[in-house]
């Protein structure tokens, strides 16, 4: 597992809140299936994720595909999800 303070375990770290947070939010105030999915994708996030894959697979997941795979998950939560009209309406 790398252990290192860097930038992309930063990024990955806060991203990994952000999604549970958001999933969290979707249990509660939408259904419980779009917040389980941003759960498990929360976990997808995570620095020891990573590093889990990468020691038992040999295949760590790329910083290109975490950031494209992030930006449409914000677009598709702000844009098309039930929780981004919950928001607009406050």
């Amino acid at each position: 597992m790398n252990n290192t303070l860097n930038a992309g375990n930063i990024f990955s770290g806060v991203f990994s809140v952000v999604m549970a947070v958001t999933g969290i939010l979707n249990m509660i105030l939408v259904h419980p299936v779009p917040g389980i999915i941003y759960l498990l994708l929360a976990i997808f996030y995570l620095p020891a994720t990573n590093g889990w894959l990468s020691k038992k697979f040999n295949f760590p997941i790329p910083a290109v595909v975490k950031i494209i795979l992030g930006i449409i998950i914000i677009m598709f939560t702000l844009g098309v999800s039930d929780l981004g009209d919950m928001i607009d309406k406050l």
